[in-house]
This record gives C-alpha cells, sequence and structure tokens, in this order.
C-alpha cells in the first residue's frame, strides 16, 4: 500500500496534530458545548484515532461502530450537539490532510497517488465515523424520550 509512509508520518506526530485540534476546538465559538468536555477526553479521542490510523484503516467496522454509537450516547448525555460532535471529528480529518500536504516528503508521481490514496481512505473513514455517532446519539436522544413520555 503506498500511502503506508504517510500514515506513519501521521501516526508518529499525532501530540502535534493532536494539539492542533485541540486549540482549533477551544478557539471555535462554534464550539462550545464540546470545548467543555474535559482536555483529557478530547485529547484521547485525537491519539486513538491518529495513533491507531493505520488499524482503523484496515476494516475493524464491528469495532468502530460499537465504539463510535457509545460516544454518540456519551455526547448526548453531556449536552453536546450532534453538529458539534460532528464538526469535532470533521476537525481530526482536515488536520490529517492538511499534516500530509504540509509535510510532503517527494512529491512525485507515486507520492501523489500515495496522498490522493490515503485521503480516499480517511473520508470513507470518517464518513463511518460520522455514521456510527450519529446512530448512537440518536439511540439515546430515543430511549430519554421514551423514558420521560
Amino acid at each position: 500500500m503506498l500511502s503506508a509512509k504517510l500514515i506513519r508520518l501521521i501516526e508518529t506526530h499525532e501530540e502535534k496534530i493532536g494539539a492542533c485540534i485541540l486549540r482549533e476546538i477551544r478557539r471555535d465559538p462554534s464550539l462550545s458545548h464540546l470545548a467543555r468536555l474535559p482536555e483529557a477526553e478530547l485529547r484521547e479521542r485525537c491519539r486513538e484515532i491518529l495513533q491507531n490510523l493505520d488499524e482503523w484503516l484496515l476494516g475493524h467496522e464491528e469495532k468502530i461502530q460499537h465504539q463510535y454509537e457509545n460516544i454518540g450516547k456519551s455526547r448526548y448525555r453531556n449536552s453536546v450537539p450532534l453538529h458539534e460532535s460532528i464538526q469535532g471529528l470533521c476537525l481530526i480529518k482536515y488536520a490529517m490532510i492538511d499534516f500530509i500536504h504540509e509535510h510532503e516528503i517527494d512529491p512525485d508521481f507515486l507520492e501523489l497517488y500515495a496522498e490522493e490514496e490515503l485521503e480516499s481512505r480517511v473520508q470513507k473513514f470518517f464518513d463511518l465515523l460520522v455514521v456510527h455517532l450519529a446512530r448512537g446519539y440518536e439511540r439515546e436522544w430515543r430511549s430519554t424520550f421514551i423514558a420521560a413520555a
């Protein structure tokens, strides 16, 4: 797989990328609820994705489904609006892609192809995260709504 070198680059720089993501969350007024979550939790979400990117991109859909549905439920319980939860995932995705663009190693044909390959895989992976996060969020909302009725 051509993108392996880029994945390793992201995984080895997860702290730097994660710090940028946290700064962005704290600065963005449209993420006020997400920004109130404990820094350790936000840092862990970033670390988990960035440091294990290779593993995540290989599939493990059942693990992803379970984990991100639970995160969606947690976000609902913590009163983080769904759009902020999704925007937080988008920030991680954008930070990864920006990092790859900033650290292009050899701008030859194969390297450009590897970059495109990785971006495509990352897009699909984050789409999957969003779907499962939203599903967990909605399930928790429904169960709370039914319990209140």
